[in-house]
């Protein structure tokens, strides 16, 4: 689709925030410094919640996620939901790390966390992100910390010890995949740079969560600056789009909420997971503090619905064949609605006519998706959550290349489009 009536304003936006979110815990902090700046109010899972008409809340669990809302001036009908993801594929840091070599090199012990394209994480600048839990006067404390500076890599096997390797090679994480931080002489180095970044003595950290991230900016590019490549924008545009909807939007009858979950990518089901009880807890909570019985808030869910917005694969220029037939968008095609007959997604007729009619008077195009009959495909959030809170839902996202990789492409174009249209749904 053309992109000559759009700036890519909100796309350069979208590239700085993921530039920032270097873990699901940058991810989450970044989104809530954006909410305290707009005057939302920050709850406590352990605190009694009070609540009021035309307030503006967030609440968040384990660091990694967070649930946003609004609540209307009015008496409320249901809830208007998005439900997006703070992770992304990458390698995690196992306990106790450093591994020497032949007294010549010091390299750090990983594993992996998603299901990443292994090999685009050869050669590139890499560096370590997460959160430390540390031994304080008040108890534990969980600091976020990114440690800034081009730190490691993980060095291919050349050509000439590997000459099959053009010809497809099986990796294996524990040998292959291991990154490099320097020689024998920096050992002891990740923790006392973590400390310092935290704040405190190396023995006061007790805890970890440490993530590889890929150090390369995300950028416009192509001869229009049409295209986005970027680390982490499956689903990373998603939580962005849908955060500034949010901020945007003015509820009207329905309570308008944003929730960010973790581990997506790995299953969802853990604490901070779409699995997980943080978004029913969250809704009833909102509903027991406006004064609703049980009863009452089993209303509100029967006029609720969920958009789950998470990234859709686009029509790949090398390999056409790989798409189905009829339904293959692309990018800077507007907003991607997923189907699956094996419901992987949770879209069905209702809620596919719901995002066209919302699509058409927020004037933002719109593609279908559905998977080539002989290709499994993955799945994503909708189908998890709505286990929890059984409301109508869709499953959308925007087109992108290279899912999974470590740097992916999208369109400049689709970021605004889904602010547009998320906004319209948010003050409907």
């Amino acid at each position: 689709m053309s992109t000559e009536k759009l700036n890519f304003e909100w796309a350069e936006k979208c590239l700085s925030f993921i530039n920032e979110s270097v873990s699901c815990y940058h991810a989450v902090e970044n989104v809530e410094k954006q909410l305290a700046e707009r005057g939302f109010v920050c709850l406590d899972e352990k605190d009694a919640w009070k609540l009021t008409p035309g307030g503006s809340y967030y609440v968040k669990r384990g660091g990694s996620s967070l649930a946003a809302f609004k609540i209307p001036n009015s008496d409320i009908k249901g809830f208007h939901m998005t439900a997006s993801h703070s992770d992304s594929p990458c390698f995690k840091i196992k306990t106790n790390p450093e591994m020497t070599l032949e007294d010549k090199y010091l390299k750090l012990n990983v594993e992996g966390y998603g299901g990443m394209i292994q090999y685009t994480w050869f050669d590139r600048c890499l560096s370590v992100a997460g959160r430390v839990v540390c031994d304080g006067d008040d108890g534990l404390q969980s600091v976020n910390v990114n440690i800034d500076e081009d730190l490691l890599v993980i060095p291919n096997l050349a050509i000439h010890m590997s000459r099959s390797i053009n010809k497809g090679v099986e990796l294996n994480i524990q040998t292959d995949l291991l990154p490099l931080m320097g020689g024998t002489k920096v050992k002891g180095k990740l923790k006392e740079k973590l400390a310092h970044l935290a704040g405190v003595r190396e023995e006061e950290i007790l805890g970890s969560d440490l993530f590889l991230y890929v150090r390369e900016k995300g950028k416009l590019a192509g001869a229009e600056k049409e295209l986005m490549i970027s680390p982490r924008l499956d689903d990373l545009e998603c939580v962005f789009a849908s955060a500034q909807a949010m901020i945007a939007a003015e509820p009207k009858d329905y309570c308008n909420v944003c929730v960010v979950f973790n581990h997506e990518e790995v299953g969802n089901h853990t604490r901070e997971g779409a699995a997980s009880t943080f978004l029913r807890d969250t809704l009833e909570r909102i509903g027991e503090s406006l004064g609703k019985t049980g009863s009452e808030y089993l209303r509100l869910l029967a006029d609720s619905f969920m958009i789950s917005a998470d990234n859709a694969h686009a029509l790949h220029p090398n390999h056409p064949e790989k798409a189905d037939p009829e339904n293959k968008p692309v990018l800077n095609g507007g907003i991607v609605v997923k189907h699956h007959g094996g419901q992987r997604y949770t879209t069905d007729g209702y809620s596919e006519a719901f995002m066209k009619s919302l699509c058409r008077k927020a004037q933002v195009p719109l593609q279908d998706y559905h998977n080539r009959s002989d290709i499994e495909g993955g799945s994503t959030l909708g189908n998890v959550s709505t286990g929890q809170v059984s409301v109508f839902s869709a499953d959308i996202g925007l087109a992108q290349l290279a899912m999974h990789s470590a740097v992916e492409t999208a369109g400049s174009a689709d970021v605004e489009y889904l602010i547009r249209v998320l906004k319209k749904f948010y003050e409907e």
